[in-house]
């Protein structure tokens, strides 16, 4: 990937005062990359779990965390992801920005053998994708173009271990229960009808 992609004058100027442009160069060289390996692939597939970073139209960032079962996020091909949506507080933030910003940075994280692996790309929301009907619990689909693919040094990466499944996380054949705050009187008369007959506005 060329250099110029990767680095705008901000890093180069931080690089320069702890004189890392050479590593930094070096590491685009060996690490950088488009497509996604079979490796790539197994890791995301496996991961319960990731962080997304966006921004509106005006360049005001925005992080989530994204949570279900392990293969939730599907790879698609060698340059594409398929995040499906799920029920959440309604705010649409995240995916809200990428209406008006598809630029996004995601990064998927093993606590248990500390490993993390970063894509930079573009995104769009769908509500009509054929995925979803193969997803349960997924009210929109999400599907990302990697730009870049890079994995970061995972020393700082504290080592744990998962408990148990958020009992939230959609899955075949599953109804997940309604969150309690749906259930709060501050919230009742403005949930959606949906949610009021469904339990959480009860």
């Amino acid at each position: 990937m060329p250099v110029d992609n990767m680095y705008h004058d901000g890093m180069r100027r931080l690089q320069d005062v702890r004189e890392t442009r050479p590593l930094a160069d070096r590491l685009n060289q060996v690490t950088v990359r488009t497509a996604f390996t079979d490796e790539d692939r197994a890791f995301i597939q496996r991961c319960p779990m990731f962080f997304i970073a966006t921004a509106d139209a005006a360049g005001h960032p925005d992080c989530s965390y994204k949570g279900g079962m392990p293969g939730f996020v599907r790879v698609l091909d060698d340059r594409t992801l398929a995040i499906p949506d799920y029920d959440g507080n309604g705010m649409y933030r995240t995916w809200g920005n990428v209406l008006v910003n598809p630029h996004i940075g995601l990064l998927f994280l093993d606590f248990e053998q500390p490993k993390r692996i970063r894509v930079n790309g573009t995104a769009q929301v769908s509500d009509t994708d054929p995925l979803l009907s193969e997803c349960p619990g997924a009210v929109f689909m999400v599907r990302v173009t990697a730009a870049q693919i890079f994995p970061n040094c995972p020393r700082y990466l504290h080592k744990m271990q998962m408990a148990e499944p958020s009992v939230y996380a959609p899955r075949p054949d599953y109804t997940p229960p309604v969150p309690a705050w749906k259930t709060f009187d501050v919230f009742r008369d403005s949930l959606p009808a949906r949610d009021r007959t469904e339990g959480g506005g009860k």
